[in-house]
């Protein structure tokens, strides 16, 4: 259903905080919008990247978590990691329906941690996000995660698990990776989402 829609997608974009419509430019072109995977261990900054990216370049926003918590895409919670096991067959048939989400159609940044179950197609771009061993402690501490659970994420880090999902489920070409410890670290990653943006589209500034 479409009612829960608008709570899964801020609206509220206004026009000058666009850098680079990326669905009205794709239109224009006669393309397709492009979809952007953001990915990495909890705390390395997924959905302030993700909020940022589609606010500069019109994309609508795809947190998967939440999408599976509202439209109870889940199989259980786990009580041990306060968390909502999410059904990965779930979440895939709802961003592929045609008459709902409908990601073939394009123009949507995904926002997960894991990356490894989604059909490679959906994808035109996928960036892995890394954050440094104390930044990240720091930032799951403030989430209140339980020690146990900041020291999971913190190992999976170290050990560049996601980095290593990626690589086995995309072509290398498409995947990229960034450090976000700091504020200028986002702008970074914009900087090179539009550039990115404006060589699959042929643009020239």
């Amino acid at each position: 259903s479409s009612s829960s829609s608008s709570s899964l997608f801020d609206m509220s974009v206004s026009e000058e905080d666009i850098e680079l419509d990326l669905r009205k430019e794709s239109e224009t072109r006669g393309q397709r919008a492009p979809n952007i995977l953001i990915c990495g261990t909890p705390g390395t900054g997924k959905t302030t990247v993700s909020f940022v990216i589609a606010e500069r370049f019109n994309l609508r926003h795809l947190d998967i978590s939440k999408l599976a918590i509202e439209r109870q895409l889940h199989t259980e919670y786990d009580s041990a990691r306060e968390t909502y096991v999410i059904d990965e067959d779930k979440v895939i048939d709802e961003l592929d329906d045609e008459s709902g989400i409908n990601i073939m159609g394009g123009g949507y940044i995904v926002d997960y941690h894991s990356c490894d179950f989604f059909p490679e197609r959906f994808f035109d771009l996928v960036i892995v996000l890394h954050a440094a061993t104390q930044v990240l402690w720091e930032r799951l501490e403030e989430r209140k995660y339980p020690t146990t659970k900041i020291q999971e994420n913190v190992e999976a880090e170290i050990m560049h698990v996601i980095s290593e999902e990626a690589r086995q489920s995309y072509q290398e070409p498409i995947v990229n990776y960034f450090q976000n410890n700091e504020i200028e670290d986002i702008d970074t990653v914009v900087a090179f989402v539009k550039q990115w943006s404006m060589d699959k589209l042929g643009i020239v500034l």
